[in-house]
């Protein structure tokens, strides 16, 4: 399985390169399904959305195809997944997207469609590919889902938890120092990125892809394979 996860999308070159290389083709050659399903319930201005749009127009894809799977039945989604070489996840709300990942039906087909393909998160889209979406990190952290009582499953692609927006001015207790305290007692390792930052995954090989700032909580304990690349 090939995974790009980053917190802010392609918002670099580094970045972007790591998915071509994902990817196996020229970006020209290389389709993309758009999946902005997280971002639907939050309020105010998006202009982190359409920034990561424009950040993947940049790129010259052969398309983007946008398409919500809460909006759509299956038979006009599943198509769009089928024949796009990048299954992109856009960010927002971690468990609404969760919610229509099941609902729809796409927490079960995902595995099969990433045999061949590569799966892109941004944010939230990143933060569903965990076992779980770890309540206390989005209550503590994130500072969100304050009303949910229970641990809710993610797509269980990795064996680790994702923090995004490291050191962002917009989400004041995502420092290193704040993440430090609210996870200790949690058994696993913690990959903590910036908005320059990714993880590139194939099977189990990680390597930290990074323009900016990044952190590893719960190493020793839990261990964590990774090679760094400036």
């Amino acid at each position: 399985m090939k995974l790009l996860l980053t917190s802010g999308g392609l918002a670099n070159d580094s970045i972007a390169n790591a998915l071509f290389d994902l990817v196996g083709k020229p970006p020209e050659d290389t389709t993309v399904v758009f999946v902005p399903t997280a971002s639907n319930v939050e309020a105010g201005d998006k202009d982190w959305l359409i920034n990561d749009l424009l950040n993947l127009k940049k790129q010259n894809f052969k398309s983007i195809e946008i398409t919500d799977i809460s909006a759509v039945d299956e038979k006009i989604w599943r198509p769009s997944f089928e024949r796009a070489d990048v299954l992109f996840f856009e960010g927002g709300n971690t468990y609404h997207l969760m919610k229509w990942l099941n609902k729809s039906g796409l927490t079960k087909l995902l595995p099969e469609l990433l045999e061949d393909k590569v799966y892109v998160g941004a944010s939230a889209g990143s933060i569903v590919a965990s076992s779980d979406l770890s309540l206390k990190l989005s209550q503590l952290i994130y500072e969100e889902d304050i009303m949910e009582t229970e641990e809710t499953k993610g797509l269980d692609f990795i064996d680790f938890y994702f923090i995004p927006h490291l050191n962002s001015e917009w989400f004041k207790r995502r420092t290193k120092e704040d993440i430090e305290k609210v996870t200790k007692g949690i058994n696993r390792t913690i990959y903590a990125l910036d908005d320059e930052s990714a993880l590139k995954i194939v099977d189990d090989k990680i390597e930290i892809i990074s323009e900016g700032e990044w952190a590893v909580f719960n190493e020793k304990e839990f261990g964590s394979n990774f090679k760094t690349i400036k």
